[in-house]
């Protein structure tokens, strides 16, 4: 089958993954094996590919947001039937026997894998996954829409619970790719007033075309304080003045998986029960929740496809934020 693999960390600008040929993977026992559709590029596909987390597999296949149908079946894999429309997203499996995984709290699990990092991912036109972790998806739902969903959608979810906003509320963005233009959907949904912060003028705009109130450069104070905040951007620098921004009791929420150095600050941004946290992964039940939210609403993405043999391409325009809302790979017609 055809595939981009990376075979060791670099920087994008070397456009180091490989297109060619690779071995297709057969399903294990409770297992589906999944022939992709499209596959989503994310900014953690970026964090994988140029090292900022660690290798863990090498070669590997990048990609965590892949949408296609079940083309076959591992033994005691029965839950989903051949021909099945499915989303693969980042949480591949978890141990299940955890604290963590025992309380409802997976995305901590101690030993989990994770797609297109620990295990081969969607950047293929075949990929195995778990029955239990895969995601059916409607038929009327495109697939180029559905990619971007299964990350960027579900860790905007997540981030957006997490910030306890309610109706009424003023949330601050920082940082407006793909996350950021889901969430404002969920966030107007509810009735909360946005803010985005965000360094590029062509994310500006597409904040206002989706409703937000204000828009302003990555570091601008907003026109009001904030109930919430958060930060999509994988910017350190940005905690303080996000922190600076919010009410007393604000809520400050950090969405990505890698984050530079945050810089020190005065102890009086973060008093009068100010609170930062930070979002690890998430859970089947996030992304079932958000899933059915998205179809109600019903949320739309801006998407910019390339073909599987340009990702590279696709990757470099993500990391020079040239891409006005997602990017998405066609893998198979």
């Amino acid at each position: 089958m055809k595939a981009c693999f990376l075979r060791a960390p670099a920087k994008v600008e070397s456009n180091p993954l490989e297109f060619g040929d690779v071995p297709r993977p057969e399903p294990r026992p409770g297992e589906v094996l999944i022939c992709v559709e499209v596959c989503g590029v994310c900014r953690t596909d970026l964090h994988v590919i140029e090292g900022e987390l660690p290798p863990k597999k090498s070669p590997v296949i990048p990609g965590h947001q892949a949408v296609g149908h079940v083309a076959a079946s591992g033994i005691g894999a029965d839950r989903l039937s051949i021909g099945s429309r499915v989303g693969v997203a980042w949480l591949h499996k978890t141990d299940g026997t955890c604290e963590y995984c025992r309380r409802g709290e997976e995305n901590l699990c101690n030993d989990p894998q994770f797609t297109g990092y620990t295990v081969n991912g969607g950047y293929a036109e075949y990929l195995v996954a778990s029955q239990d972790f895969v995601y059916p998806l409607p038929e009327n739902l495109p697939a180029e829409q559905a990619a971007p969903l299964l990350c960027a959608g579900i860790i905007g979810y997540r981030c957006l619970r997490l910030s306890g906003v309610k109706a009424g509320a003023r949330l601050g963005f920082y940082g407006f790719g793909a996350a950021g233009h889901v969430a404002i959907q969920v966030a107007r949904h509810w009735g909360v007033e946005v803010y985005a912060s965000t360094r590029d003028s062509r994310h500006q705009a597409l904040a206002k075309e989706l409703g937000a109130v204000w828009t302003g450069g990555t570091l601008d104070a907003p026109p009001q304080k904030l109930d919430a905040a958060i930060v999509f951007a994988p910017a350190g620098e940005i905690v303080p003045a996000a922190l600076a921004a919010l009410k007393k009791g604000g809520r400050l929420i950090l969405g990505g998986i890698h984050m530079s150095d945050i810089p020190s600050f005065s102890y009086d941004l973060l008093y009068q029960e100010r609170s930062i946290r930070s979002v690890a992964n998430n859970t089947r039940e996030d992304g079932a929740q958000f899933l059915r939210l998205a179809a109600e609403i019903p949320v739309r993405m801006h998407v910019q496809v390339y073909p599987l043999s340009e990702a590279n391409r696709a990757l470099n325009a993500l990391k020079n934020d040239a891409i006005r809302g997602a990017a998405v790979l066609r893998v198979n017609s």
